[in-house]
């Protein structure tokens, strides 16, 4: 088994689990369907294929720096017809940098990663209007479960935010995996997709376990000792005792 690592990090992110009609949420953190639906494009898949195999990837994403939820508001206008099409309602995560990885078979995981180097549809971050600022390939890791190579990546948070916290040397990340059948303490998210058709698409529930791990900061202060004792100054001179000789 092999895992592929892929950086999500963008201006803007949006990752709708439960989107309907002219409300268009997004969650905290990427979706399966959406992480799953770019490796698709990059592949050249049309949205009537089988997503079978992708969808039996076990998947997973490090929270790296959370961003900002934002709210916009986008109008339209209907081509044919000219008329006014209904006010939207689109939510977004602003600043928001994310670790993903897709652990599988290996040879699946090869083609993957080919795809994302070369990519017949280019990359967007859960929406066509939000593409990454960086490249999203973080490479292939064999001989590690997903959760290692997760705990194991370097800190992706922008150079700004990692000084924010400074003061801490390690930084404790969420962490958000796939939970087997029955996993009493995982929570459920439908996006787990079985057609991306877009006549009819369908999802399925998942299973959710969020972990913790923590990395290094190298933006933390590095605090050096003194070359001298400071202590002398502090101390109180030395008077002899009255008896002593």
């Amino acid at each position: 088994m092999k895992v592929l690592t892929l950086l999500l990090a963008g201006p803007l992110q949006a990752w709708g689990a439960a989107s309907r009609f002219t409300r268009r949420t997004t969650e905290h953190a990427p979706t399966k369907s959406g992480v799953l639906g770019l490796l698709a494009a990059a592949q050249g898949r049309e949205r009537t294929d089988d997503l079978s195999d992708l969808a039996a990837l076990r998947f997973g994403v490090r929270v790296d720096q959370r961003g900002t939820r934002i709210r916009d508001f986008q109008t339209a206008i209907h081509l044919d017809t000219g008329k006014s099409m209904p006010v939207s309602e689109r939510f977004y995560l602003a600043d928001a940098v994310f670790v993903a990885a897709v652990e599988g078979e290996d040879t699946l995981i090869d083609t993957l990663h080919q795809a994302v180097q070369h990519p017949v549809y280019l990359p967007y971050l859960g929406r066509r209007s939000c593409p990454p600022s960086r490249p999203i390939n973080l490479g292939v890791h064999s001989g590690k479960p997903l959760e290692q190579v997760l705990a194991e990546e370097k800190w992706h948070a922008a150079n700004w935010y990692q000084r924010q916290l400074r003061d801490l040397p390690e930084v404790p990340l969420d962490l958000l995996v796939d939970a087997p059948p029955g996993d009493p303490g995982a929570d459920s998210l439908r996006d787990l997709p079985i057609s991306f058709d877009p006549v009819h698409r369908r999802y399925a529930l998942r299973g959710v376990r969020t972990l913790t791990v923590t990395v290094p900061n190298p933006q933390a202060r590095k605090t050096t000792p003194p070359n001298h004792d400071p202590t002398p100054l502090l101390r109180e001179p030395h008077v002899p005792h009255p008896l002593s000789p």
